[in-house]
């Protein structure tokens, strides 16, 4: 090549790498910020944006000083969770060797996050692993960030109960704004703040079904879905779009809930017993109905994603005719395909007795950096002029600057009628919805990992096997050999659930989880291949 040309092609490589830094803004205001507030979060770039941009206004109104959030953005609820507990083993083991000058070891590793370890009030009888965890609770050994912001509640309580979540001093400062008449303490059966105040619901959410006209036409489906059990019928065979529950907390939580409603329908239906045995059956019914319903929807499943912020816009798109997605999401994804005679190909629905509402929380971590900046910001999330963001629409007094964040929020009062011309979903009601659901704690709740653990290991590791055998049982007309053998659920029942596994999951070997996962499994693709096998020789 000429010297000339390669001097052209020399210059243009060059200013194409110069360009984005010519384009920069020559001065970054958020770098001579006079604070700097650390925040990590799931909450997509729209939420960050509007509420950082917010509260840097209203803290220089209210303090005379700029301030900066470093935003940090791990992945989802579950990534965020393993992030924490990683650095929280760091800073405190640096903690304990180097300003304790104790030795490190294998019960000091497991005992300072321990939840069940409760120290009493005699120090000088504590064992290692209660001398850990009561250095712990007692340190500053933080991870260089504020706040925890964004989540679900049971994210938010196995936090605190480690240790990694304090008191704020919010729930004390402003008692005003907790109570039923603005935040209630639970609805529903669910938690929306913690009554130690380690940390508040700050917006509603709930799960539900979104789905595209245009796809379900295409399909022959004449009635849109309406409630859980429709995404496992045979129409939706390859149809249905899924996020993984071992990585999105939320559509673990929507698993939950299926399982919870299946569970308050057996106990409906066995009004007539005492107390307890219709506990006993309810919650035991009520979870091989769930566990085989989520097979069901799994069976149809067009994919499993990381994220579940995926599944409504691949609906949209028709990629999926329907999928299982957070409140907001679909209405979000609804919004944004929706055309000038107001209709959208795709929309959203809570399915009635289907979800309970839940939330968002925020909470103030241990060893915080700044820990005044993170109150200030609390309760700017908390206030009025905060809580605007969540449902207001770009433009309108106190609302967004550029997003509609299509989030619910948590207090009361910004359902008030006078407020209905400004917010972008005036037709929802949450506190109404919420009253339709009761939550049973108790029931699933001391599950929600096993819930995951179990869609992994009958769904998510033997798909290829489900989706071959569910195929050959819809082709033969669901024959009742094969579908019983379809549907056994060894290994996974709920006494199994709620005893080994639980107790496996919760001991942290991995090993052997990675043993039983394995052998589980393997049963249930070796029960596939039974299934696909019976009914392929039935419809011969």
């Amino acid at each position: 090549m000429p010297a000339p040309r390669i001097l052209a092609v020399l210059v243009a490589l060059a200013a194409i790498v110069a360009l984005p830094f010519a384009l920069r803004p020559k001065e970054d205001q958020l770098a001579k910020a006079d604070d700097t507030l650390v925040i990590v979060t799931p909450h997509n770039e729209a939420i960050r944006f509007e509420f950082a941009r917010a509260f840097a206004r209203h803290y220089r109104a209210a303090t005379g000083r700029s301030v900066r959030i470093d935003w940090r953005t791990p992945g989802g609820t579950s990534e965020i969770a393993r992030y924490l507990a990683s650095e929280y083993l760091a800073a405190f083991r640096l903690h304990w060797e180097r300003d304790l000058h104790r030795t490190w070891g294998a019960e000091i590793e497991m005992g300072f996050q321990n939840a069940r370890i409760a120290p009493d009030d005699s120090p000088a009888d504590d064992t290692p692993d209660v001398a850990a965890r009561r250095a712990f609770l007692a340190s500053d050994a933080g991870c260089g960030i504020d706040l925890f912001f964004g989540g679900g509640s049971y994210d938010f309580s196995i936090q605190a109960e480690a240790g990694r979540l304090v008191a704020s001093g919010v729930l004390d400062g402003k008692r005003e704004w907790f109570g039923d008449a603005a935040i209630p303490q639970t609805l529903g059966g669910e938690p929306y703040w913690d009554p130690k105040g380690r940390w508040i619901g700050t917006c509603l959410s709930a799960f539900g079904i979104c789905y595209n006209r245009d796809a379900l036409q295409r399909l022959g489906i004449e009635r849109p879905p309406a409630a859980w059990a429709d995404l496992g019928t045979p129409a939706y065979f390859g149809q249905v779009a899924v996020a993984d529950p071992t990585k999105s907390g939320s559509i673990a939580k929507a698993f939950e809930l299926l399982i919870q409603q299946q569970m308050q329908e057996a106990w409906q239906a066995h009004a007539g017993l005492g107390p307890e045995e219709r506990e006993r059956r309810a919650v035991r019914e009520g979870w091989a109905a769930g566990i085989r319903l989520i097979q069901r929807i799994a069976a149809n499943a067009r994919y499993f994603t990381d994220a579940a912020s995926k599944i409504p816009i691949d609906v949209a798109l028709g990629d999926a005719a329907a999928g299982m997605s957070i409140d907001f999401y679909g209405r979000t994804q609804s919004e944004a395909v929706r055309v000038a005679d107001g209709s959208s190909r795709m929309e959203y629905l809570t399915p009635v007795g289907g979800s309970s509402v839940g939330v968002d929380p925020i909470g103030l971590l241990r060893g915080a950096p700044s820990p005044g900046v993170a109150r200030a910001f609390m309760e700017f999330v908390m206030s009025i002029d905060g809580q605007k963001l969540w449902n207001f629409r770009p433009g309108t007094p106190g609302g967004p600057e550029r997003f509609a964040l299509r989030r619910l929020p948590i207090r009361k009062e910004l359902y008030d009628p006078s407020y209905r011309e400004f917010v972008s979903d005036p037709e929802v009601r949450p506190y109404e919805e919420a009253a339709k659901f009761d939550y049973r704690a108790a029931w699933t709740a001391p599950l929600f990992r096993t819930v995951s653990f179990a869609v992994r290991v009958m769904c998510l590791d033997p798909h290829d096997e489900l989706r071959s055998a569910w195929s050959a049982l819809v082709e033969a007309g669901m024959p009742a050999e094969a579908l019983a053998e379809f549907e056994r659920i060894e290994g996974i029942e709920y006494d199994a659930a709620a005893t080994t596994i639980r107790e496996l999951l919760r001991s942290g070997d991995k090993l052997a989880e990675v043993r039983l996962a394995r052998a589980l499994g393997d049963g249930f693709r070796a029960r596939y291949r039974r299934a696909e096998r019976l009914a392929k020789e039935s419809a011969r």
